[in-house]
């Protein structure tokens, strides 16, 4: 399989680690931005932007609060898929697999490396549930910055979500829409993986 130049590797992950550090020099704006999607329990699936904030050894992780409707949705399932693309670069990733929690120091770290008001901001918000108004918001997050300091602690309800994949495709655009396309998969997560070239 002629599979070189940005699809060499024997390691998806790796190749991950290296497209996303190359578009990060090239992509003006968050650059580890996915598209992630989730089903609700009539099987619709919804999407919406996250950023993606570490690629491990075998797993993609991103924040949220559990609360949300994808923190609930991902909980029901058990699943989650995402899309990483780069305009500048013409490339994406696609990523379909299985998910577990990250709440111990991983979150722990990425919490509190946030700034002052993003972390009163979680705290603050109950994600994907009803607002009032605006000026509801507004005053919870000034009680909260009054009553918690300057060092709040990461609440129970927010933390990693860990995606470990079954499937992963790099694909990257080709002249005339023949674009070069990849699949990874594997039965489960930390089982062998099976590489296919796909027809764009």
């Amino acid at each position: 399989m002629d599979r070189d130049g940005i699809f060499a590797g024997e390691d998806p992950f790796a190749i991950a680690r290296a497209w996303l550090a190359e578009a990060a020099q090239a992509e003006p704006n968050d650059p580890d931005a996915v598209a992630l999607a989730t089903v609700d329990p009539e099987g619709m699936p919804n999407v919406r932007m996250v950023l993606l904030k570490l690629i491990e050894d075998d797993a993609f992780v991103f924040f949220t609060n559990y609360g949300s409707r994808k923190g609930q949705e991902i909980a029901a399932t058990g699943k989650a898929a995402f899309c990483l693309h780069w305009k500048s670069l013409r490339r994406q990733i696609r990523v379909r697999g299985t998910t577990s929690r990250e709440e111990g120091p991983a979150a722990d770290a990425y919490f509190d490396s946030r700034a002052l008001r993003s972390r009163i901001g979680a705290l603050a918000s109950r994600q994907s549930q009803p607002l009032a108004s605006r000026a509801e918001l507004e005053a919870e997050v000034v009680r909260l910055g009054r009553d918690l300091g300057t060092h709040p602690r990461r609440p129970a309800f927010w933390g990693g979500i860990r995606i470990h994949p079954v499937e992963i495709e790099f694909w990257a655009d080709g002249p005339f829409r023949l674009h070069d396309r990849f699949r990874w998969t594997r039965a489960r997560p930390g089982g062998p993986w099976t590489i296919e070239r796909l027809n764009p």
